[in-house]
């Protein structure tokens, strides 16, 4: 797993990913166990994010997928089907993202828009985690 210098959690990540693989391990069948990425959202202001869900059973092309926002971002985590022939990407523009795979496609409209230029995402043993940062409102 490439680390970030200046990310200070990257120790406690790979901390925790030995943590998992050692409770896995002593699981009942842990050979049949396996843990498919994990996002750990940290905030800096107080209060909790919104959660919310969605992406769920409204189609069989839909891809899975989570949103949770805070104050000044939206984090939106995937799970991309083992049998992809190409590679995943997410198409972001200011309303909307879409997360398309092979054939599948999976829209989800933003309630608030988003700076596309400051905006990112990454795909890691089947997980797409997307990061959108809101535009500020200054109201």
């Amino acid at each position: 797993m490439q680390t970030n210098p200046n990310n200070p959690y990257d120790e406690v990540f790979g901390n925790l990913s030995k943590i998992v693989e050692e409770i896995v391990r002593n699981m009942p069948e842990a050979e049949h166990a396996r843990v498919i990425g994990y996002t750990i959202v940290t905030r800096h202001v107080p209060g909790e994010p919104g959660i919310f869900t969605g992406g769920l059973n409204s189609g069989d092309d839909d891809i899975p997928y989570e949103v949770q926002e805070s104050d000044t971002q939206i984090f939106i985590t995937a799970a991309i089907p083992p049998d992809a022939e190409h590679a995943p990407y997410a198409d972001i523009k200011k309303d909307t993202v879409r997360i398309c795979v092979d054939d599948h496609s999976t829209t989800i409209d933003l309630e608030k828009p988003i700076d596309i230029i400051h905006s990112s995402y990454r795909v890691h043993r089947g997980v797409m985690d997307i990061t959108l940062r809101k535009i500020p409102d200054y109201r």
